[in-house]
């Protein structure tokens, strides 16, 4: 008997072993997945379809603001338009810090308020997938800075890194999903240019111009009518991957619905678990 548990074990231990993955398979993981940074990094074809040829090589739409103008950059490794020249410490510290290699702060449309939340492996994760996606030579526009510290909005919870230990804990790992997906960004609106995390988280009612037309980020608090707290846990992952309301009807874009679908079930269910605990506004 007790060489049989021994047996059963080393096979486990096999398994997991043979299924582990890699610091880049992690970092594609995330980076083609909640992350979905293929959506503003990446040029667009016909109606708005992804160029999934030229991944990551900058995207057209232009963010225009009072404190800067810019537009998703190269962050392919090519070295004369892209992060060629970056190390992987230079990745993390833009993820992470919101800076370039010389230190300029980075435009905050970039999430990286929301990144530094990341778990150091996870950090590495993305810096090492990053530098070895194929080189893509495409220039950007260069940002426009226009005052000399631009506004960050940190949301609460994402002021330091996730304990690994964390992730254990089905609820703490949605909450660390959605934040490094910048679910709130998007979900929490804005007043006088600020996000109101405080009294507003996961509210919605920010608008979205594009190709699709005008979009408005949903309520995806627990409200019984306005927000997503009558949604069965199924309903909320196909809205999540599929871009179904609960009624059957489409959402639009740009929810990156085709990136979420690639999470496994066990992240989108994580997920779940901390939407269920955002508390009901109207």
């Amino acid at each position: 008997m007790k060489s049989m548990r021994l047996w059963i074990a080393a096979l486990a231990l096999a398994a997991s072993t043979a299924t582990a993955q890699t610091p880049v398979e992690r970092g594609r993981y995330l980076v083609e997945g909640i992350l979905t940074c293929g959506n503003c990094h990446s040029p667009r074809g016909p109606g708005g379809v992804i160029d999934s040829a030229r991944l990551y090589a900058g995207g057209p739409q232009t963010w225009d603001t009072p404190e800067y103008t810019v537009k998703g950059s190269n962050i392919t490794p090519d070295r004369q338009t892209g992060i060629g020249g970056w190390s992987a410490a230079d990745v993390k510290r833009a993820l992470s810090e919101g800076k370039r290699p010389n230190g300029q702060q980075i435009s905050p449309q970039m999430p990286y308020a929301f990144y530094r939340i990341f778990a150091q492996a996870d950090l590495d994760a993305v810096a090492a997938y990053l530098l070895q996606v194929p080189a893509v030579s495409n220039k950007v526009q260069a940002p426009v800075y226009k005052v000399p510290q631009m506004h960050v909005d940190v949301p609460p919870g994402a002021e330091a890194p996730l304990p690994e230990g964390a992730m254990k804990d089905p609820v703490k790992r949605g909450f660390y999903l959605a934040t490094i997906g910048h679910c709130m960004e998007c979900h929490t609106p804005a007043v006088n240019g600020r996000r109101d995390f405080k009294n507003a988280l996961g509210l919605g009612g920010e608008k979205f111009e594009g190709p699709f037309g005008v979009s408005v980020s949903r309520n995806i608090t627990q409200h019984k009518t306005n927000g997503i707290g009558a949604w069965s846990d199924a309903e909320i992952k196909r809205a999540i991957t599929q871009g179904v309301r609960k009624d059957g009807s489409k959402l639009k874009p740009p929810m990156g619905f085709a990136w979420y679908a690639r999470m496994t079930e066990a992240d989108l269910g994580a997920i779940v678990a901390y939407l269920r605990t955002v508390a009901p506004k109207e």
